[in-house]
């Protein structure tokens, strides 16, 4: 099935006012949309591409009728341009927009190294991806991304943090905590839970990474087995509030001796669900201050 595009997601993606998308359409012939029976405006992916990189171009102060005259293949090699030079965060994250909706792994790499250079690697994640993130969530809520497209950057983003995670070659610390981290049955949002591993590797504690999908019998097995300091879980959208509640409460009784940390924007819309004895915290700054 061909993917369409209102205009108001033109708007959400590249942030140019469905007004001066209007005015452009008469005034340059930027696009020349197909209508719907209602005469509703739908645009295709190839027009929400070329207007992502138009709308780079223009926030970076080129005028339109500039912008206009540039052979696509030029227009694309200027912003490739931008994302090396690129200072601002909205800039970046106007790239990585790009990116995924173009599956351009070049530009990926180019805008994440870019900011990794100037921010360092766990900057680069807190202030380009998480914001990212927030923002490619609210387009799939309103059906304006397809699933490979996600797909396709939270691989790249994957890749990155692996390579991270295997690159840090420091001696633990004396005072090293051994933290266990997981994601309950039928939950595979690892993202998260992978930047938490690189952050607590990084501060010298041992982690044991069971990953995504890991059933309460299994969870229970390795608790046993490692006796860890410390269990991560992330609870995202997967499981029902009872399955959750029924989750968290058998964990609680079942390691009361362990600082449990538990997040997730399912438990921030139910904060009824943490049982007593489990810690929550509400964004990554929180998280390190309560495992220091």
């Amino acid at each position: 099935m061909t993917t369409t595009y209102s205009i108001k997601d033109l708007e959400k993606f590249s942030g140019i006012k469905a007004h001066t998308i209007r005015i452009w359409e008469k005034r340059f012939q930027i696009f020349t949309p197909d209508r719907t029976e209602t005469n509703i405006r739908r645009y295709s992916e190839e027009e929400l591409k070329y207007l992502l990189n138009v709308s780079v171009l223009y926030n970076k102060g080129m005028k339109i009728s500039e912008i206009m005259n540039l052979p696509p293949d030029l227009m694309r090699e200027r912003v490739m341009q931008l994302a090396i030079q690129s200072d601002g965060i909205e800039s970046h994250l106007e790239n990585l927009v790009i990116a995924m909706i173009e599956l351009n792994e070049d530009l990926f790499d180019k805008t994440f190294n870019t900011s990794m250079i100037k921010l360092g690697f766990e900057k680069t994640i807190i202030q380009l991806i998480y914001p990212f993130f927030e923002k490619i969530g609210l387009l799939w809520q309103t059906g304006s991304i397809i699933p490979t497209q996600e797909h396709f950057i939270s691989n790249l983003i994957r890749q990155k943090l692996i390579v991270a995670i295997d690159s840090i070659t420091a001696p633990r610390s004396a005072t090293a905590k051994s933290f266990l981290l997981y994601l309950p049955e039928n939950e595979w949002h690892e993202l998260g839970l992978l930047f938490k591993h690189y952050l607590i590797k990084k501060r010298g504690h041992r982690v044991i990474y069971l990953g995504p999908n890991v059933p309460f019998g299994n969870l229970k097995t390795v608790i046993q087995s490692v006796k860890p300091c410390c269990i991560v879980g992330q609870y995202i959208t997967s499981r029902s509030f009872e399955e959750s509640k029924t989750d968290l409460q058998n964990l609680a009784e079942y390691a009361s001796s362990i600082q449990i940390f538990i997040s997730g924007n399912f438990l921030q819309k139910n904060p009824d669900l943490l049982p007593k004895g489990l810690l929550a915290y509400k964004n990554i700054y929180e998280f390190l201050e309560q495992t220091e």
